[in-house]
C-alpha cells in the first residue's frame, strides 16, 4: 500500500510536465461496405425493356446499373413496398400484432383493382391481410391495413411520405396506400430501391410472405396465388412486389441472392409481364455475374485495445467498424487485404465511440475501403482532484 502511495504521489508531481499523447478523433462517417471504383452500368452497356430501371446491392446500397433512374413514373403497386414497411414498423414497436382482427370499412371494400373482395364490416387478421397484399397485390387489403395502422388512409399516406423524407426519397410522393393510379402518385426506381432496401434489411418476415406461391383464405374459399412468377423462373428469387396499372405500365422490385450477394432490381414502365420479368432476370444475372461479396478478415494480431496516457484507466477497449464482406468485381475478392492504422497509445481524456484508427481495405495497390476503429468506453484524464483522492483513500487504507 506504501509503494500505491507513493507511485499516486509521484503521479501527482508530474503531472503538469507529461507528454502529449495521441488524441482520440471525432467520431466520422464512413461509407458503405461496397468497393470504391464501382461505376453504374447504364443504356450504354446494355438495355432492358423498360422506361426506367435500377440494380442495386442490398447490403451496400451501391448502384450497379441505371436507366432514368431518377424520373418521377407512377409505380403501381409496388406503393405497397411503403404499406408493408410501416405496417411491419407498428408490429415491431408492439403498437399492433399480426394476430389482431383489423376491421374492413366501406371506403377499403370499394377498392377496385386487384383485391380479395372484402366486405364493408368483414374482419380479418393481419396476418392474411399481411399475405393478400405480398400474395395477390390485393388493393383492398392494403387499404383496410392502412386505416388500421394510421387510423384513416390520408393520416397513413401522411405516414408514408414522412417515412419517404426520412429515407432521402427526395422524388417520391404518395397519394394513397395501394397504388392505384392518382394525380401526384409518383415515385422514382432509385426511391422504390431505397424502400425495398429498407424493409428487405430491417423486416426479413417480408421475404416469408413474398415467397408464398399460392395460399388461401377464409377457410380456403379465397385462393390466392402469387403475381411473382420469377419465385418460380429464377434462381435465388427472394421477393418482392409486383405492380400494374394504365399510367404506370407493367413494373417490379425484384430480390434474389446467390452466393452470399443480395441484389434489388427495379423495373417500371415495361410494356407487359413478359419484358418485366425479362428485364429484372436481366439486371440480376448481371449483378451476379459481374460482383460479389468478398469476406473481409481482420489481421489476426489486430490488438484489443490500447494504452491511455495520463488517463484514469491503463488501457482502453476497441472496436472495429469493419463489415463481414465488401461488394467487389467478380474474382477480385481473393486479392482482397486489410492494413491497420493504429497510434501506439492515446492521450486521455478518451471518450467512447471516438475514432482512435482505421481498417484501410486495398485490393493491389488501390484502396476499396476504409472503415473506423473506435473506443469502447470512456476514460477521463487524470487531475489532482481525482490523483489526491486516490492518494487519501490509499493512505485511509493502508493505515487501517
Amino acid at each position: 500500500m506504501k509503494k500505491r502511495a507513493l507511485a499516486l504521489l509521484l503521479c501527482l508531481l508530474l503531472l503538469p510536465f507529461s507528454l502529449p499523447g495521441v488524441p482520440a478523433e471525432t467520431p466520422q462517417n464512413e461509407p458503405p461496405g461496397s468497393g470504391q471504383g464501382i461505376v453504374p452500368a447504364g443504356e450504354e452497356d446494355f438495355d432492358v425493356p423498360c422506361a426506367a430501371a435500377i440494380l442495386i446491392d442490398e447490403d451496400s446500397g451501391a448502384v450497379l446499373y441505371e436507366k432514368n433512374a431518377e424520373e418521377k413514373r407512377p409505380v403501381a403497386s409496388i406503393t405497397k413496398v411503403m404499406t408493408l414497411l410501416l405496417t411491419f414498423e407498428a408490429v415491431e414497436a408492439g403498437k399492433i400484432s399480426r394476430e389482431d382482427l383489423v376491421p374492413v370499412s366501406e371506403h377499403a371494400s370499394s377498392m377496385g383493382g386487384s383485391q380479395i373482395w372484402l366486405e364493408a364490416g368483414e374482419q380479418m387478421t393481419l396476418d392474411d391481410l399481411l399475405k393478400a397484399i405480398c400474395v395477390s397485390s390485393a388493393n383492398d387489403a392494403a387499404v383496410a391495413v392502412a386505416e388500421y395502422v394510421g387510423g384513416s388512409e390520408p393520416a397513413f399516406v401522411e405516414q408514408m411520405n414522412a417515412e419517404a423524407a426520412r429515407l432521402g426519397m427526395a422524388n417520391t410522393h404518395f397519394e394513397n396506400a395501394c397504388g392505384l393510379d392518382q394525380e401526384g402518385h409518383l415515385s422514382t426506381a432509385h426511391d422504390v430501391a431505397v424502400m425495398s432496401r429498407e424493409v428487405l434489411l430491417n423486416h426479413t418476415e417480408v421475404r416469408d410472405y413474398c415467397s408464398i406461391w399460392t395460399d388461401t383464405l377464409r377457410g380456403g374459399e379465397t385462393q390466392l396465388v402469387n403475381t411473382n412468377k420469377m419465385l418460380k423462373s429464377y434462381q435465388g428469387i427472394t421477393g418482392l412486389k409486383t405492380g400494374t396499372t394504365s399510367r404506370a405500365g407493367v413494373c417490379i422490385a425484384a430480390s434474389a441472392e446467390r452466393n452470399g450477394l443480395r441484389l434489388i432490381a427495379v423495373v417500371l414502365g415495361a410494356a407487359s409481364g413478359k419484358e418485366r420479368f425479362e428485364a429484372a432476370a436481366a439486371l440480376l444475372d448481371y449483378g451476379f455475374s459481374h460482383y460479389e461479396n468478398a469476406p473481409v478478415v481482420i489481421p489476426q494480431d489486430a490488438p484489443q485495445s490500447l494504452p491511455v496516457e495520463r488517463g484514469t484507466a491503463e488501457a482502453v477497449g476497441l472496436e472495429y467498424a469493419v463489415p463481414q464482406s465488401i461488394l467487389m468485381q467478380k474474382g477480385q475478392g481473393d486479392a482482397l487485404t486489410a492494413e491497420l492504422d493504429l497510434p501506439q497509445e492515446l492521450a486521455a481524456p478518451v471518450e467512447a465511440g471516438a475514432r482512435v484508427g482505421s481498417v484501410r481495405l486495398r485490393c493491389g495497390e488501390e484502396q476499396v475501403g476504409e472503415f473506423s476503429i473506435t473506443a469502447a468506453q470512456d476514460v477521463s484524464a487524470l487531475s489532482f482532484g481525482y490523483c489526491f483522492g486516490c492518494l487519501a483513500y490509499s493512505l485511509v487504507s493502508s493505515a487501517g
